[in-house]
């Protein structure tokens, strides 16, 4: 007897049916943002998978950012958060759900909440519940974990309490310059009439849903979806980032607030302020109280009038760094099949937008995007049936060898299908398993591991959402492109084909990668059949796409025939309780004899010329305890002042591109394990940006210490000399 193809896993989460039935009509409309930064040190990094890629400080702070849209205050209601973080998590959905029964009682469940991550590999990690995702950030971290999950909650807590009347706006278009396709000849496996259909081996549209305000016209908030990796900041980079896709949605937010107010701009400098700077000495380490530094912060959030988000789409093979890789041996491009440099997969670095510049990488691709969500921003108007199955979760050695935007193991390459005798002998996987993920030689069998607890999700959600003409496909991991094209094609064909007319091609589809969970990449049958680092990372086999299209063609079935889905598989298990915890205490406790935290430790080096220009960079160094006893949320670590009618007023704080916080302890190497006795410090580093004002300035910095484990926290603050901007 034939059957269809067997699901991919046991899927627990479905259909959301009845929300918005038309485009630019009228809503309640709710927006929300929330810092969710996380640990600023002595954390690994969630996304590249290297060990000694641990938090130092700050490029710019990470935020949730949540839209919520019902019919009615009673009737059905949609929320979809956008995170500025590697992905979301089983774990966060979970206890997140926990904490809004316990507010809302049964108004959002795993039914209308949807959880996104950008994908951006510079942000804390220890987040997630199984060990595959675990091991380099030395098991489960609490701290991360619950800046996540606060900032999703009351990021909500805010929408929630802001709906209103509204309008929702549709428009998209092309963005050709923020992505190449790092597996090339993966996609070349795809059939020739396949690719012909497009005009590129990327997904360049761009899809922004634009929200205003019924009372008062303004425009409240815009979230837009494109496939582009975040990482345009490397796998050496320490400061925890949005990457691109953060980058773009502060930009945007800041674009908003500059067309909607007028700031007021210093004087130019005179002798009288230069002799005054020229006085102006570090304060020294004071006390402060705890919420000191949110007063200090130069947007108040609290009160955020506008919520811009970039979210994240079929991103599996889409490289934000357009130039390509190439051999830092010879310059050349990388080998096409393999990305590796004689064979040596070492040898070859993703060539960034500006490299070896990071931060200006990371603008650039940022930037890219953000102009074209204004330019969409402003310009609105009103299979057959041949039996396959899934497989246990396995991950083949082209995992191991790395991507383009950031090589892995010494002695992989992209495409091997062959494992040396050292690490086949680490666990042997079953008979079935070996003869199930063909053509992939698995390397880590990590559906078949469950000590200490499970090492991959067997159970996984999937979403579809409606508003108006917009379908939102919720997916728990990676699509590559035209893995994601097959399944936006088969949801909009079963739409047309099962609405009776209420569908059409005017039906706009858009992939939510990384949702609710993670379970890494989902390839084509052909891609994964060369086994380069997406197919080698594709958990369930090559039929993993295939079981990912039946499933969402049941929903998009039932959702154009107006049924609701009451048959839910199991719901995931909640590993919390035996999550592992290997990270070591805070360390940087305690300064030198004689000097209290906050003090200079190197002050401001002034240029020969007594002034600093635009394009400088203006740096001073402060005894600091470690950022991670309190992470100051909602407020800053750091901060430039400028003097205006005798007061020192915030002009830059860490949430600005070019205000950098950095922090380190002496004497520590490796994964920053030392005694408590070291000493830490914090670098605060302006560059001075274009639009910033003649005048007299200064840096400040802002932390905490606990001089027991037992003992509440003590808070500090300390500033630099004054200098002068000409």
């Amino acid at each position: 007897m034939r059957r269809k193809t067997e699901t991919l896993l046991s899927i627990f989460l479905f259909l959301l049916s009845l929300i918005i039935l038309s485009v630019n009509g009228e809503y309640l409309i709710g927006l929300g943002s929330y810092d969710m930064t996380g640990p600023a040190s002595q954390v690994n990094m969630m996304g590249y998978g290297n060990f000694d890629q641990v938090t130092g400080g700050i490029h710019f702070r990470l935020r949730a950012r949540t839209f919520i849209v019902a019919e009615s205050f009673n009737g059905p209601r949609l929320v979809f958060v956008n995170l500025d973080a590697g992905m979301a998590s089983q774990l966060v959905t979970i206890k997140l759900l926990e904490r809004l029964k316990s507010r809302y009682g049964n108004i959002y469940s795993e039914d209308n909440v949807a959880i996104s991550g950008t994908h951006t590999h510079a942000g804390p990690g220890g987040y997630l519940q199984y060990v595959t995702f675990s091991v380099t950030s030395l098991g489960f971290v609490p701290q991360s974990f619950e800046a996540i999950v606060t900032a999703i909650e009351l990021s909500i807590v805010q929408a929630h309490d802001n709906l209103k009347p509204g309008s929702i706006f549709i428009n998209k278009g092309n963005l050709e310059n923020a992505g190449i396709n790092r597996s090339p000849s993966a996609y070349l496996f795809n059939p020739q009439e396949e690719r012909s259909k497009y005009n590129t081996n990327i997904d360049t549209l761009m899809t922004l849903l634009k929200f205003v305000d019924k009372d008062t016209g303004k425009n409240i908030g815009a979230f837009s979806w494109f496939a582009t990796h975040g990482t345009s900041m490397s796998r050496n980079n320490k400061l925890i980032s949005g990457d691109n896709k953060g980058a773009a949605a502060r930009f945007f937010e800041d674009w908003f607030t500059k067309n909607s107010s007028t700031k007021v701009l210093g004087s130019s400098i005179n002798q009288d302020l230069f002799n005054k700077a020229s006085k102006i000495k570090p304060t020294g380490g004071q006390p402060c109280t705890n919420t000191t530094s949110q007063g200090f912060k130069v947007r108040k959030n609290k009160i955020m009038k506008f919520v811009g988000a970039f979210c994240q789409s079929n991103v599996g093979d889409v490289s934000p760094n357009v130039v390509g890789a190439f051999c830092i041996d010879s310059g050349l491009p990388c080998d096409f099949n393999h990305s590796s440099c004689h064979g040596n997969d070492q040898l070859s670095l993703p060539s960034l937008s500006k490299y070896p510049d990071e931060i200006l990488s990371t603008k650039i691709i940022g930037e890219r995007q953000f102009q074209k969500a204004v330019d969409l921003f402003t310009s609105v108007q009103l299979e057959d049936n041949k039996v396959v199955q899934t497989c246990p979760a396995a991950l083949g050695s082209g995992f191991a060898a790395g991507t383009t935007d950031g090589p892995g193991v010494f002695g992989f390459q992209q495409c091997d299908t062959e494992i040396n005798p050292f690490w086949k002998k680490l666990r042997e996987p079953s008979p079935y398993q070996v003869s199930c993920q063909k053509p992939k030689t698995v390397l880590l069998d990590s559906g078949e591991m469950f000590r200490p607890y499970p090492w991959a999700p067997a159970i996984l959600p999937i979403q579809i959402f409606r508003l108006g003409s917009l379908i939102i496909l919720s997916v728990p991991g990676e699509f590559t492109t035209m893995a994601g094209r097959r399944l936006r094609e088969a949801v909009k064909e079963t739409l047309i084909r099962s609405g009776n007319g209420e569908f059409d091609d005017q039906t706009h589809v858009v992939i939510a990668g990384l949702t609710n969970a993670y379970s890494q990449y989902i390839t084509t049958f052909e891609e994964y059949k060369q086994q380069r680092y997406e197919a080698a990372s594709t958990l369930y086999g090559p039929h993993t796409v295939s079981a990912y299209i039946q499933e969402f063609k049941k929903l998009a079935e039932s959702m154009a025939k107006g049924e609701n889905i009451t048959t839910k598989g199991p719901l995931p298990p909640d590993l919390l309780s035996i999550q592992l915890s290997l990270l070591p205490n805070p360390t940087g406790d305690s300064p030198p004899p004689g000097i209290n935290f906050g003090d200079i430790k190197q002050d401001i080096m002034v240029p020969k010329s007594g002034t600093f220009t635009k394009g400088d960079r203006v740096i001073a160094t402060f005894w600091s305890a470690n950022p991670r006893y309190d992470l100051l949320t909602e407020g800053t670590f750091a901060v430039v002042e400028m003097l205006q009618h005798q007061s020192w007023l915030p002009e830059y704080d860490d949430d600005d591109f070019c205000l950098f916080f950095k922090w380190q302890a002496e004497n520590i190497t490796g994964i920053d394990r030392a005694d408590v006795n070291s000493y830490g410090y914090a670098t605060v580093e302006w560059e001075v940006p274009e639009d910033a004002s003649p005048g007299v300035y200064r840096l400040r910095h802002f932390g905490s210490t606990k001089e027991t484990k037992e003992s509440s926290n003590s808070y500090y603050t300390g500033a630099s000399s004054a200098f002068t901007l000409s």
